[in-house]
C-alpha cells in the first residue's frame, strides 16, 4: 500500500472513531462522506490519483491554511469560505490531519441542540 493510501486509511479510521459519526455514499462509491447527526463533517476521496480529505474550518482558519500550506485549497465543490481540501501526499502532518478533522466534528456538533449534543457525550 503506498504512503499515501495509508494516510487516507488512517485519517478515515480517525472520522470514523468519533462519537455518532456515519458512513455514507450519497454519490456513488465515491466520496465517502462522514456525517453526524445527518450533518457531513468531511469527505474523503481520490482526486486526480491523490488521495484528498475535505473537511469545515472556520474563515479565518481557511485563509491562514490556504496561504500556509500548498496541498490545502479551498474546500472542492464546498463553500470556500467553511470548507478545505487537503492532499494527503505528505505535506501536512498526520496530527495536523488528525486536528483538522476533529475541528470540523466539532465545528458541526456545536450547531446541534445541547441534547444532541449530550446524547453524543459532547461537552466544551
Amino acid at each position: 500500500m503506498s504512503p499515501q493510501n495509508q494516510r487516507l486509511n488512517l485519517i478515515e479510521e480517525h472520522l470514523q472513531a468519533m462519537m455518532g459519526v456515519q458512513l455514507e455514499f450519497p454519490f456513488g462509491p465515491e466520496p465517502k462522506v462522514f456525517k453526524v447527526a445527518g450533518k457531513m463533517f468531511a469527505w474523503t476521496a481520490v482526486k486526480d490519483g491523490i488521495p484528498v480529505m475535505t473537511v469545515k474550518a472556520s474563515p479565518g482558519d481557511v485563509a491562514f491554511l490556504i496561504d500556509e500550506f500548498q496541498d490545502i485549497t479551498p474546500g472542492y465543490h464546498m463553500n470556500k469560505r467553511h470548507w478545505v481540501t487537503v492532499r494527503l501526499n505528505g505535506q501536512v502532518e498526520q496530527g495536523m490531519l488528525e486536528d483538522l478533522a476533529t475541528t470540523s466534528y466539532t465545528l458541526v456538533v456545536r450547531k446541534l441542540t445541547k441534547a444532541k449534543q449530550k446524547s453524543l457525550g459532547f461537552t466544551e
